[in-house]
């Protein structure tokens, strides 16, 4: 079984399907599905499974992209990821989760044009070549 389709599964599985309705989507077979979902602990009933998954997910209890047990450090915020390859990979897939709202938008006071930036940073022109005319061949 390839990662893409441990996703798969994954996903039909927190959806509500059965292992004979996505072995039949994906083209597997029953028992490849159940055991996959057995070692990564998405086995039994799938109104049950499902709401454990849900629990541990918002729990930060299990990998975001694999469904792996994550080890969580003493110290800090909790591990969403078991590795850096599965944050890199959920990232890709999903790049529509991340937290836009740190980006803003305005006008370089030399040229005029709109440019975006992240909030933390308080720029007030779009590029060097604008910020050195500025500063140093203004009128």
């Amino acid at each position: 079984m390839t990662d893409f389709e441990a996703a798969q599964v994954k996903e039909m599985r927190l959806n509500g399907m059965g292992y004979r309705a996505i072995a039949e989507a994906l083209g597997l077979s029953r028992d490849i599905v159940r055991n996959h979902c057995k070692a990564k602990g998405m086995g039994g009933y799938v109104a049950a499974t499902v709401k454990n998954l849900k629990e541990r997910e918002v729990q930060n209890g299990i990998c975001l992209c694999c469904g792996k047990e994550t080890e969580q450090a003493g110290t800090g915020r909790p591990r969403k990821f078991c590795s850096e390859r599965c944050r890199r990979q959920w990232w890709k897939a999903h790049p529509q989760e991340g937290n836009r709202k740190a980006i803003v938008t305005k006008k370089c006071e030399c040229c005029g044009r709109e440019f975006s930036f992240y909030r933390s940073r308080k720029p007030k022109y779009c590029s060097y070549d604008c910020y050195i005319k500025a500063r140093f061949w203004r009128d």
